[in-house]
């Protein structure tokens, strides 16, 4: 299964958005509102529940400074990545978009389409306010 976001503009050059978005703290305040915890567990990991859904630790798993942050999902039993691509729009712009590649039977992809759709627009309409 795979989820695009909208593409946004930031008022950050692309290395300051890549640095923000490699440091794992700085997406507690990307979360939706209805988050009911959010823990940094290592430098480079957090754990996060959204009300009424399980916990879901989560790891930078690699970056290509300044375009691109993956994260990835750090249990088997949810296997997917979030990958942030940036675009440079001139050195004190840049573009956002989040992409969300998850491997599901049909089934699990039908149920948690709609939920993790609003998820993705709630973070990349957080990251633009970065």
């Amino acid at each position: 299964m795979e989820l695009n976001s909208k593409k946004v503009r930031v008022n950050k050059s692309a290395e300051d958005l890549c640095n923000l978005l490699c440091d794992v703290k700085n997406f507690e305040g990307l979360m939706p509102e209805n988050i009911s915890k959010f823990e940094v567990i290592k430098e480079n990991a957090f754990v996060f529940a959204l009300k009424g859904m399980p916990e879901i630790a989560l790891e930078v798993k690699e970056t290509n400074a300044p375009n691109q942050v993956v994260l990835g999902a750090m249990s088997d039993k949810i296997p997917f990545n979030l990958t942030s691509n940036i675009t440079s729009i001139d050195e004190n712009t840049s573009e956002a978009e989040l992409k969300f590649q998850g491997d599901f039977n049909p089934m699990m992809a039908m149920m948690i389409k709609s939920p993790i759709t609003k998820f993705l627009e709630t973070l990349i309409n957080n990251i633009s306010k970065f």
